[in-house]
């Protein structure tokens, strides 16, 4: 019997079966692009990160080259080329100069350990066992080298592949700022992409929104991550340059890494501190070091409301907590991207919390 105002059940199943078919073949495809995307894919992001960091700059610099987007761009990259390869070539040939050295003194013979001091062994829990390592390593360091031999090896094998990943992690780092390039140059374009994808996502009424949110958390967090690690570098180097710190140059630049992993500057400054005290002695000039670089490694504490959350529309805890979270659960990317979701997803949130049907919000008011 037919039914006069709907399909039959056969033709309903056929029906579903061509929507399931559609929606397999679509998975799938999605699957093989992803697959094929996948070895780009934090490339890809990286680029993008910087595009919009650096698209402002960019903005600016049009009126002095009338509107060339490309020559604009091209010049940015070049300068970003050099900016970063200057100290990564001054960082190379002082590893390498510190390796030849510490490798002719090792030949030479040369290299003594003084022995520990007596007070040593009065400190708290330690204090015995770091005088009798201490002892054994200024009076028989060939032993003591052999006795943690296969341990020395484990972190020699480790520690090449840091600075084997550190290599292929700047040439992606490169790459990623070539096509950064291009996007930039293509700006306009991009952005208008950008909002038509966010207006599809979240509905044309939040897709400018979304879009320009999403922008402005990453400059936020590139200024008061990056920034804020540059500023802290800064202010802590120039202590170890007037102190005449060993290694203040790439102590400096630890500094600088620690601060863009999220982590403590004091993890660089107290040792130093501790080091200035035991080599040269309590004095007038040690104590305004160690208070200076003390307060200087927690500069970020007091940097950090100021300029990590300048310009976004969420609070500045949502940014810090996505920029903590993203670089715990995703590393240096997630740093960008833990910010961006956490924030995108504080502001749909409220927004379905603030629209409520016109009945429950009479009702509420009339609680209140």
């Amino acid at each position: 019997m037919l039914l006069p105002t709907s399909q039959t059940p056969k033709a309903q199943s056929r029906d579903l079966l061509d929507v399931l078919i559609r929606a397999a073949l679509i998975a799938v495809l999605a699957m093989f692009c992803f697959r094929i995307f996948a070895p780009f894919l934090d490339l890809m992001v990286w680029a993008v990160i910087l595009a919009v960091t650096l698209y402002p700059l960019q903005v600016r610099l049009r009126r002095t080259f009338g509107n060339k987007d490309g020559l604009i761009s091209t010049l940015i990259i070049l300068v970003a080329f050099g900016v970063i390869l200057a100290p990564t070539y001054l960082l190379g040939v002082a590893v390498a100069d510190s390796i030849e050295h510490a490798m002719s003194v090792a030949k030479s013979g040369t290299f003594h350990i003084p022995p520990p001091a007596d007070s040593i062994t009065g400190w708290p829990v330690i204090g015995q066992r770091v005088y009798d390592f201490w002892l054994q390593a200024s009076t028989d360091l060939t032993g003591l080298v052999q006795r943690f031999a296969p341990q020395l090896k484990a972190a020699g094998l480790g520690l090449l592949g840091t600075v084997t990943g550190l290599g292929a992690a700047l040439l992606v780092f490169f790459v990623s700022l070539i096509v950064a390039g291009i996007l930039m140059a293509y700006g306009e374009k991009g952005h208008g992409s950008a909002v038509q994808i966010a207006s599809r996502i979240s509905g044309p009424e939040n897709g400018a929104q979304i879009a320009e949110l999403c922008t402005s958390t990453i400059r936020a967090v590139a200024q008061g991550v990056v920034g804020i690690a540059f500023i802290q570098m800064l202010l802590i180097g120039i202590g170890f340059i007037v102190m005449g710190i060993p290694g203040a140059g790439l102590l400096a630049l630890a500094v600088l890494l620690i601060g863009i992993m999220q982590l403590p500057a004091t993890l660089i400054t107290v040792p130093v501190i501790i080091f200035v005290i035991m080599t040269q002695g309590v004095s007038t000039a040690t104590i305004v070091f160690s208070v200076y670089e003390f307060v200087a490694g927690l500069a970020d504490n007091v940097l950090k409301p100021m300029l990590l959350g300048r310009g976004v529309a969420v609070p500045m805890p949502v940014v810090l907590i996505g920029a903590l979270g993203g670089m715990v659960t995703g590393g240096v990317i997630g740093l960008f991207i833990g910010p961006v979701m956490l924030a995108v997803g504080y502001q749909l949130f409220w927004r379905w919390v603030r629209d409520q049907p016109q009945a429950e919000r009479a009702r509420e008011e009339q609680k209140a």
